[in-house]
């Protein structure tokens, strides 16, 4: 059974910092390209950021560029999210999600507030 479950979400000032984990099992993780989507509240999804599956590749939302970084070890099977500069507009529930065996996932999301 393909799983996704990010972590890692939390409330944070605006300026700070948080750093999101997707932990991946049920599939061969290192063969697959890797997203961010975000829900802001009462909003629909919006795509944050892909990685390609060997980690070599990386694309991001004008929103979020020159802030987020994405990577991942697929030695672990998990996909990271590095948020700098935080933003109010960026308060969200994330999840990490991808294209696997044919179908659209997304995991269990993150809850991330950016608040003072």
């Amino acid at each position: 059974e393909v799983q996704l479950q990010a972590s890692g979400g939390g409330l944070v000032q605006p300026g700070g910092s948080l750093r999101l984990s997707c932990a991946a099992s049920g599939f061969t993780f290192s063969n697959y390209a890797m997203s961010w989507i975000r829900q802001p509240p009462g909003r629909a999804f919006e795509w944050v950021s892909t990685i390609d599956s060997a980690g070599e590749h990386t694309t991001y939302a004008d929103s979020v560029k020159g802030r987020f970084t994405i990577s991942r070890d697929n030695a672990k099977n998990t996909l990271y999210l590095q948020m700098s500069i935080l933003k109010p507009e960026d308060t969200a529930v994330y999840y990490c999600a991808g294209s696997i065996q044919g179908s659209s996932r997304k995991g269990q999301g993150t809850q991330v507030t950016v608040s003072s």
